[in-house]
């Protein structure tokens, strides 16, 4: 799920976690990888939202997807896994101007 600076946004809001910015050297390694997304780190590893099923509102949300995970404590190697749903949801909310 590519997401709207707004949603990037609320994103780091609600989670916590740093944006990896489209420019970032590894962006054509994780595009060819996972697809286009935008990606999150924090400190267990690489994230991105996939979209949730709306629920009658006009609210968009995503749920955090874990792809890989740090594999040393310096926090510099990523070990790619099978995508984990976490459970965790981002609900965005509507920016008005």
């Amino acid at each position: 799920m590519k997401l709207t600076s707004d949603q990037v946004k609320q994103t780091v809001n609600q989670l916590g976690a740093q944006v990896l910015p489209d420019e970032h050297p590894a962006m054509p390694q994780l595009n060819s990888m996972f697809g286009e997304h935008t990606f999150f780190v924090d400190e267990m590893g690489l994230k991105v939202l996939e979209p949730t099923p709306s629920l009658g509102t006009d609210r968009q949300s995503g749920e955090v997807v874990s792809l890989a995970d740090w594999g040393d404590s310096d926090l510099t190697r990523l070990m790619a896994h099978e995508p984990e749903p976490t459970g965790v949801i981002v609900v965005f909310e509507h920016v008005r101007h």
